[in-house]
């Protein structure tokens, strides 16, 4: 395939796109990647900040709005549930669509939830409408999958984890972006005005909108390809790398949702105090996911990935005794150490899934281009499945945090799960990626030739 950029008539349409060739990357792909990438990472970053918006409404709900702990959590919990489901339809939208058009649409969307959250933000109101709210925000989470889709079929192979990453940690900043800004508010006008924080993402939405419009384009040789999810269902590294980022983003996104909510339940700290902490981990976690994406290009996937999950089990464990103690200090430390490790584990995860595909490419004989395009083909609508199942990890964190608060008033219990499962994913992540990485893609192929596995 020849790389050219001339557009379709009426639209910023590329007709043929080669990243893989180097000529054509250095003379203008990278050019236009990065461009993409820069009003991509934009959307994403308001998206995340809408779809987080209960973690900080709920700090905004004193006694006047008679809500329990119980039914915070389930509020924050709502929201990641409908935020993990859209990302499956999202993810194909970009092939329906295009990526430019669908990223303008997606924004525009965000506009819904923070207006009904501006009007119905008062006591008084029914939790049924705060439930329905809430579950409006989950379209910001489906901005996450969109963009990972379309960025994933800009790039070449050999860039994929530092481009991945850095438009995914842009987009999680949009979680501790919004969490100071309602320190911000909380700070200067008091709890009781959330309505200054919405107000103030309305004009951000449209901007972002305007901005992809005018500066994005859309790929052509993007198709819906029915064949690909088929493919992508049916093979089993789709849900082993699904897991594995339950362990990652679901950490990271549930615990960003939850951290302001389990201070002020657990440690007793007023709104102004949780608001002035919970941004921290969030933030961290955030900017570190590129890192995760780039030590995964020069190192493997695999090996960053295991890596990071005996780092969480570690940090889990130290998270646990600071709860059974009750030290607010050493709880900070763990929890904002869990934050990082998580974000570092995004990126290198999502950096795994199109060296995989790669790999099985290569296992069964393909050379070149074909392999890159099967790769493409493969990782991009994978990653949807993924980045969704990912995200329902962060609602099965609020659950857990919701149970072991009703049952026991801490969140000890709670993390003594995650502890286990990270476990888990450690012996997942050597057993199929690093102990014999090349015979199990070779056999998942059907191929009896060894692949190169360097970039998984």
């Amino acid at each position: 395939m020849t790389g050219t950029t001339a557009p379709r008539k009426g639209a910023r349409w590329i007709e043929r796109w080669d990243p893989e060739d180097p000529v054509f990357w250095r003379e203008s792909g990278e050019r236009t990647a990065r461009r993409n990438l820069l009003y991509s990472v934009l959307s994403e970053h308001i998206g995340f900040s809408i779809w987080s918006l209960w973690s900080v409404m709920v700090l905004f709900m004193g006694p006047g709005y008679g809500i329990d702990p119980a039914g915070k959590f389930f509020l924050i919990a709502t929201a990641t549930f409908v935020g993990a489901l859209v990302r499956v339809p999202y993810t194909f939208a970009v092939a329906r669509f295009g990526g430019r058009n669908w990223t303008v649409v997606s924004a525009l969307l965000l506009l819904a939830p923070t207006t009904a959250a501006l009007l119905v933000m008062e006591p008084g109101t029914s939790y049924a409408t705060f439930l329905a709210v809430a579950a409006l925000t989950g379209v910001g989470g489906g901005n996450f999958a969109s963009s990972m889709t379309n960025i994933n079929a800009f790039f070449p192979l050999r860039k994929k984890g530092w481009a991945l990453g850095l438009n995914a940690g842009g987009g999680n900043i949009g979680v501790p972006v919004v969490q100071l800004a309602a320190l911000l508010v909380i700070g200067t006008a008091g709890a009781g005005h959330p309505r200054l924080l919405l107000a103030a993402y309305l004009p951000l939405i449209v901007l972002a909108a305007a901005l992809a419009l005018a500066r994005m384009d859309n790929l052509a040789p993007v198709r819906n390809d029915t064949g690909a999810v088929r493919d992508a269902v049916r093979d089993a590294h789709t849900w082993i790398m699904a897991f594995l980022y339950v362990g990652t983003f679901g950490s990271f996104i549930g615990y960003s949702f939850a951290f302001g909510l389990v201070l002020q339940t657990q440690f007793g700290r007023t709104p102004l105090q949780a608001a002035s902490l919970t941004f921290i981990g969030p933030l961290l976690g955030s900017l570190i996911r590129p890192v995760g994406g780039a030590l995964a290009d020069r190192f493997g996937g695999a090996r960053i990935t295991l890596a990071t999950f005996v780092a969480m089990a570690a940090a889990t464990g130290v998270v646990v005794l600071a709860s059974v103690r009750e030290s607010l200090p050493v709880f900070l430390v763990g929890f904002v150490a869990l934050f990082a490790l998580s974000g570092l584990g995004n990126g290198s995860t999502y950096k795994m899934i199109p060296g995989i595909f790669q790999a099985k490419a290569l296992a069964r004989g393909m050379d070149g281009e074909a392999a890159a395009a099967y790769g493409r083909r493969l990782s991009g609508a994978a990653m949807g499945l993924i980045g969704a199942v990912g995200a329902l990890g962060g609602l099965g964190i609020n659950l857990v945090f919701r149970e072991a608060f009703l049952s026991s008033g801490t969140g000890t219990a709670a993390f003594v799960t995650f502890l286990g499962f990270y476990g888990a994913c450690c012996a997942v992540t050597w057993a199929v990626y690093l102990r014999r990485p090349a015979a199990v893609i070779a056999k998942a192929s059907g191929a009896a030739a060894k692949p190169r596995l360097t970039s998984v």
